[in-house]
Formats: C-alpha cells, sequence, structure tokens
C-alpha cells in the first residue's frame, strides 16, 4: 500500500509520456490558478505564484499547460512563467492553446481561422520563445463542446505548422468524430478536455486515444463540480468511496480523484493548477499513489451525473 508521506514527492513517480517530439513526466502543472480565479474575492499573491512555479521545476514538472487568456485584471500566467523560468530548461515542455481568446475586457470569443495566427504569435511573444512545443486548439466559446467542423481551424495551425511556429499540434474540448476529422490532417499528439471520476463523459475519448497513442489529458480533474458552481444538490458524488480510498493512504481527496485519471493508462497526463505551493507538493505527490484492485474497483464503481447514472 502506497503512502504518500513516505518519500518526497517527484513528478517522475507516474512515469513519462511522449507529447511529439517530446518526452515528458505525466504530472505536470496547469498555469490556470496562477493568476487566481475571476471569482476570487482578491488578487492572488505574485510571490506564491512564483514560488509554484520555481518548486515545481525542481520537483521535476517538465509540462506546463498556459494559454494567453489565462489572466486576470492584475496577473498573467504567460508572463509570470516567462519572468521566473527564463532561461527555459531545455527539457520543459510549455503547451498553450489558442482559438478561445479574451478580450482585455475578459469577455470571451471564438477566432476565425485567419486569426489563429495572431494567438500564436501572441503566445511566442508573451512566453519569451521562438517557437511554441505544443498548441491545442481550444474548440468552442463557451465550457461546453460544440459539434461542426475542426478541419478550417486546425488546418490552419498545421500550416503554422509547417512554418515553423509550432512544433506539435493538440486539440481541446472536442468529441471522438473531431479527433478524427483533425488527425486526417495533422498528427495530433493530445486531446485536452474536462474529465474526472465523476465527470466521465469521455470514457470512449479515453480509449480512442489509447489506441492512436496520443496522450489524454484531463482538466478539473479534481474538481466535484463545474468551477464557481457548487456540489449538486450539495452532495459530492462518491464521496464516501474516495474518502475511505484516501484514508487509506494517507492521502486526500483530491489526490485521489487526481490518481484515479493517472491509473486511467499510461497515455493520460495530469495538469493540476495550483497558487498555493503546499497544494502543488500534494499534485505532485498524488503521482506516487498506487491502488489495489479491490481500491480500484471501487472507485471504477463511481458515478456522477456526467456517467449518466444516479
Amino acid at each position: 500500500m502506497t503512502n504518500l508521506h513516505d518519500n518526497a514527492p517527484n513528478a517522475d513517480a507516474a512515469g513519462t509520456w511522449r507529447l511529439g517530439d517530446r518526452t515528458v513526466n505525466r504530472v505536470g502543472l496547469g498555469a490556470m490558478r496562477l493568476t487566481g480565479m475571476p471569482w476570487d474575492e482578491k488578487p492572488k499573491s505574485r510571490d506564491d505564484a512564483i514560488a509554484v512555479l520555481r518548486r515545481a521545476i525542481e520537483l521535476g514538472v517538465d509540462h506546463i499547460d498556459t494559454a494567453s487568456f489565462y489572466f486576470t485584471p492584475t496577473r498573467s500566467a504567460n508572463e509570470l512563467i516567462s519572468t521566473t523560468l527564463q532561461p527555459y530548461a531545455d527539457d520543459l515542455v510549455i503547451t498553450t492553446k489558442v482559438g478561445a481568446g479574451r478580450s482585455r475586457d475578459g469577455e470571451f470569443a471564438f477566432a476565425r481561422p485567419d486569426q489563429l495566427r495572431g494567438q500564436v504569435e501572441e503566445n511566442i511573444r508573451q512566453l519569451g520563445l521562438d517557437q511554441l512545443d505544443v498548441v491545442n486548439l481550444r474548440w468552442g466559446a463557451g465550457m461546453g463542446k460544440e459539434t461542426g467542423s475542426v478541419a478550417e481551424h486546425f488546418g490552419a495551425l498545421a500550416d503554422l505548422r509547417e512554418a515553423g511556429l509550432i512544433r506539435n499540434l493538440g486539440i481541446s474540448n472536442i468529441v471522438a468524430g473531431q479527433l478524427t476529422e483533425a488527425m486526417a490532417i495533422a498528427p495530433v499528439v493530445c486531446v485536452q478536455n474536462r474529465y474526472g471520476l465523476t465527470d466521465r463523459e469521455d470514457d470512449a475519448l479515453v480509449d480512442l486515444c489509447a489506441e492512436h497513442g496520443v496522450a489524454f489529458v484531463p482538466f478539473f480533474a479534481v474538481t466535484t463540480s463545474l468551477p464557481g458552481a457548487p456540489a449538486q444538490d450539495g452532495v459530492v458524488p462518491g464521496l464516501a468511496e474516495i474518502t475511505k480510498v484516501a484514508e487509506a493512504h494517507g492521502a486526500t481527496p483530491a489526490q485521489v480523484r487526481l490518481a484515479w485519471t493517472l491509473h486511467r493508462g499510461d497515455h493520460v497526463l495530469a495538469i493540476p493548477g495550483t497558487g498555493n505551493p503546499a497544494h502543488l507538493e500534494e499534485n505532485i505527490a498524488a503521482g506516487g499513489l498506487r491502488f489495489s484492485e479491490d481500491e480500484l474497483a471501487l472507485l471504477d464503481a463511481v458515478t456522477g451525473p456526467s456517467t449518466g447514472a444516479a
């Protein structure tokens, strides 16, 4: 049985996976929460954000997920990354996303294909890079998935890849048919969708990615509901089961949720976000959590609103 207090955490505990021509540890860092969230009552500490980034590198994180639209009135994730981590380590992979974008007043909008180059170049400028390691086409302007062809947008990014602005391409917030469509245009190294223990609408998509060797990178994997929203009817699905497993390992429920996603397959990566140095270490330690067959069966049986079960 794994006890998370036995060893210092390191991001290599869960192993590695290939993102195109780059290899990364399966536990990385999501940059969204470095800036604070829109519903926070006061700005997040800049010193804490810088401390998180520095400590993440010390603990072996070599995959950071960000976007130029991760900003609040007083903070920018890309600026924090660039200021703190340059000169970048040779093995550091920075993944960003385009398609979705935000105006200076914070309003979201979805880019036309001819606007994607400007978004790519904005990320390059903000991050201080000559070429972006991985760029995800973030499909749709809202939280929900949107249907329709991704060909024109993904084709525009494929052209930018050929032009040398991008090394590898991914796609986010999509359904299986859109992944298939994108793969016919250019190699897809990752899919980034909302997914977690009680948010398993994309179970089949996780398996499809495995079949094609595509990394599946869930976001909001440790949340019990959509950001800023209360748990449904005040009840957290699977709370008893998650708590039982967490107590057996000296872990937190959030660590169990995160580790469960990693148990879905070697191709599943984790990008938990935080602006808190202590939470960062907890997230990274979750990569070393190993479940017994009985524990996995118990967790696998947990269902939530997205699974279609009560």
